[in-house]
């Protein structure tokens, strides 16, 4: 086994982790969400008890089978991290059952659990892996309608947020806005010099 691969294991274990901390001890007990798929995973967690993990494979089928005849190379990218942060995020939501529980606002939670996740995410984007998501949906879409990839992605999220203000509490929406903007910033610091790297050469 080359360094490359031990390298990418090393990357979806780590972020997979990050963002299973964020989610399962910071967004669930608050019942606050993130963007894309997995806010639609929380939603379903939230309003009928089935797991997060096991909705977001679920809900992320069909954008893979999109990947595998259009975008080859992004399935063959993606699909360890869905697989493995999906596994790692239903594992680790019993255990908070085992730990202490600790005091903190929800205002606190929300930022707290937006910075574990965007790092867990800009970890893996950085080393070229993601939890896969709405990313293809967000590029097919802005093909589409040609608009902005970026504003799509944050539409996209935006809607799942407010989706979850309608379903769940308003609550939930002012503070769930709050967590994806702190995740898109953290995401954001991880993957900056690859971004600016990408700009020197284009």
């Amino acid at each position: 086994m080359n360094m490359y691969i031990l390298k990418k294991m090393f990357v979806i274990l780590l972020g997979s982790f990050l963002l299973s901390i964020g989610i399962n001890f910071f967004l669930v007990p608050f019942e606050l969400l993130d963007g894309g798929i997995i806010g639609i995973g929380l939603i379903i967690k939230y309003l009928t008890g089935i797991k997060p993990g096991l909705a977001i494979i679920v809900l992320s089928l069909p954008i893979f089978t999109l990947a595998w005849f259009y975008n080859r190379s992004y399935f063959y990218n993606s699909i360890h991290g869905m697989l493995f942060s999906s596994f790692v995020i239903d594992l680790l939501g019993p255990s908070r059952a085992y730990i202490p529980a600790i005091q903190i606002s929800p205002v606190f939670s929300s930022i707290f659990g937006g910075i574990l996740v965007g790092l867990g995410i800009g970890i893996m984007l950085r080393h070229e892996t993601s939890t896969g998501g709405t990313d293809l949906l967000a590029q097919f879409l802005s093909k589409i309608f040609k608009i902005n990839v970026g504003i799509m992605i944050f539409i996209i999220d935006a809607l799942v947020i407010c989706l979850g203000g309608l379903l769940i509490s308003k609550e939930t929406f002012l503070l769930s806005s709050l967590t994806i903007t702190v995740v898109g910033l953290f995401t954001s610091l991880c993957t900056w010099n690859i971004q600016r790297t990408n700009v020197k050469t284009s």
